[in-house]
C-alpha cells in the first residue's frame, strides 16, 4: 500500500502559504535513496551517479544530490548552464545529447564535462567545432534488435526495442569512432548505453552490464584504447502501482559486481569506473503533486475536477501512465467510489485517473499524486495559458523550503512582443 510522505495537517499548513497545485519533494527520502545507491556500488572505487537533470531540473534538488556525491547528466545548453550555476564542474558533468548544436559542444568543453557522442558523424563534427577532441571522451552504443531477459523472478518481462531508438552507434561504428578519436588525441574512453526504461527487475542492470563489459573487452583489444569508465545509464525503475515490487538496489549492485569480476577483472580491466544515471530511481518516489478537488460532475461517469492539470503532470495524458492517488485524511477509508480525476485543460486526455476506485471525494479535499519527483514538473508546459506551479522541499526537520516559485501571468507574457 502506498502512503504519502506528508499528512493532511502538514498539507493544509503548507497550503496556507503556497496554494495548490504544487510539487513537493521529500529530502529524507532523496538522501536515503542516494546513500543506498552509493552503498550498493561502493565496491567500485570510481563509482559515480550522474543524475539526469532532465528528470528534475531544480537547483535545490541538484545541490542536495551534489552533497550526496552525485554528478549530473546534461542534455542541453541550459542544463549545462544550470549545472555550472549549481557548482558542478569538470568530470562531475556528463553531457549526453543527440543532434547537438555546436554551441552546446563548446560549452560542455569549456566546463570540462565528459562529452558522450551519440553518432559516428559527431566525431569529426566535434573536432571541427572545437579544433580538438577532449582527452576523455565517451560513445553511446545501440546494439539494435530487441533487448529481452524473458520472465524475471518478479514475473515481469524486461524488454525494449533498441533497434527502433534514435540513440547510439552500431558495434562497427563504435570501433571506427574509438579509432578515429584516438587518432585525434583522445586518451581515455567511456562506453554508454540505454536499452530499457523503468524496469522492475533486479536482473536488468547486471544483464546490461554484461553486454557492456564484454563489449569493452572487445574494443580494448581491437582498438588499443583505454576504457576508463562504463556508464550503465538509467532503466532501474520504480513501482508506480501499489501491487508492484520495488527493485532492491543492493541486489542490483551485487549483480553488477559479479559481472565485473567475471568479465573485466580477468581481462586486466579491474580499474574501470562504473557510472549510473538513475534519476527516476532517486527522485520519482520522493515527489508528490498536491492538488485540491474543486468540482464534481455527474453525467455518464463520475468526475472529480482538481486544480492541477496535465500542464503540471503530463505523463498520464501522453503515456497513459499510472500515478497512485491518495485522498489526504482518508488513507484508510474504503475505496468504494469510481471516478475519473481530471484537470481543466481543453483536452479530453487531461485525466490523472480513469475509472479509479477511491474513497468518496468531497470538494475541498486534498489529493496527492504519487511518484511525481522525476519527469513531473520538468515536463510541464503552458498550454491553455496554464502557469507552472511552485516546487517545495519538505526538509528532514519538517520545515518547508520554496525551491521554485509559482509562475505569474507576468511571467507568461514576458517573452511576447505586442
Amino acid at each position: 500500500m502506498k502512503r504519502p510522505f506528508l499528512t493532511l495537517e502538514q498539507a493544509e499548513r503548507i497550503c496556507q502559504r503556497y496554494p495548490t497545485p504544487f510539487h513537493l519533494y521529500d529530502e529524507r527520502g532523496i538522501r536515503g535513496a542516494a546513500r543506498g545507491l552509493n552503498e550498493a556500488f561502493a565496491w567500485n572505487p570510481g563509482f559515480r551517479e550522474y543524475f539526469a537533470v532532465k528528470a528534475t531540473p531544480t537547483p535545490g534538488i541538484l545541490k542536495l544530490l551534489k552533497e550526496e556525491g552525485c554528478g549530473v547528466d546534461c542534455s542541453s545548453l541550459t542544463e549545462l548552464m544550470m549545472a555550472q550555476r549549481c557548482g558542478f564542474s569538470g568530470h562531475e558533468i556528463m553531457f549526453s545529447s543527440n543532434e547537438t548544436p555546436a554551441e552546446e559542444f563548446r560549452l560542455a568543453d569549456q566546463l570540462g564535462a565528459i562529452i558522450n557522442l551519440d553518432d559516428l558523424t559527431h566525431v569529426d563534427y566535434l573536432y571541427q567545432t572545437l579544433g580538438h577532441v577532449p582527452e576523455t571522451i565517451c560513445c553511446r552504443y545501440n546494439p539494435g534488435g530487441v533487448f529481452s531477459l524473458g520472465e524475471s523472478e518478479e514475473g515481469f518481462q524486461v524488454m525494449d526495442n533498441p533497434g527502433q531508438a534514435k540513440y547510439g552507434m552500431t558495434r562497427e561504428q563504435l570501433s571506427q569512432a574509438f579509432t578515429r578519436l584516438k587518432a585525434l588525441g583522445a586518451k581515455r574512453f567511456g562506453l554508454h548505453a540505454f536499452l530499457a526504461s523503468n524496469t522492475l527487475s533486479n536482473d536488468y542492470y547486471p544483464a546490461l552490464a554484461r553486454v557492456l563489459f564484454e563489449l569493452a573487452v572487445e574494443l580494448s583489444r581491437q582498438t588499443g584504447c583505454q576504457i576508463a569508465f562504463i556508464n550503465l545509464s538509467g532503466g532501474v525503475g520504480v513501482p508506480y502501482r501499489p501491487d508492484q515490487p520495488a527493485n532492491d538496489i543492493a541486489v542490483i549492485g551485487e549483480g553488477v559486481r559479479r559481472a565485473y569480476e567475471e568479465i573485466l577483472v580477468p581481462a586486466g580491466m579491474g580499474e574501470v569506473a562504473i557510472y549510473t544515471e538513475l534519476g527516476r530511481f532517486l527522485l520519482a518516489p520522493y515527489g508528490h503533486l498536491v492538488t485540491r478537488a474543486i468540482h464534481e460532475k455527474h453525467i455518464y461517469k463520475e468526475y472529480i475536477g482538481v486544480d492541477a492539470s496535465a500542464a503540471n503532470l503530463m505523463r498520464p495524458a501522453i503515456y497513459g501512465a499510472y500515478h497512485h492517488i491518495t485522498v489526504l485524511g482518508k488513507e484508510d477509508a474504503p475505496c468504494d467510489h469510481q471516478y475519473d480525476v481530471v484537470g481543466s485543460l481543453c483536452e479530453n486526455s487531461d485525466k490523472f485517473a480513469i475509472d479509479r476506485l477511491l474513497p468518496k471525494i468531497d470538494r475541498g479535499d486534498l489529493l496527492v499524486l504519487h511518484d511525481t519527483g522525476a519527469h513531473g514538473f520538468s515536463m510541464g508546459y503552458n498550454y491553455n495559458g496554464k502557469l507552472r506551479s511552485a516546487e517545495l522541499l519538505l526538509r528532514a526537520d519538517g520545515s518547508v523550503e520554496l525551491m521554485r516559485r509559482a509562475e505569474t501571468p507576468e511571467d507568461y507574457f514576458a517573452t511576447l512582443v505586442w
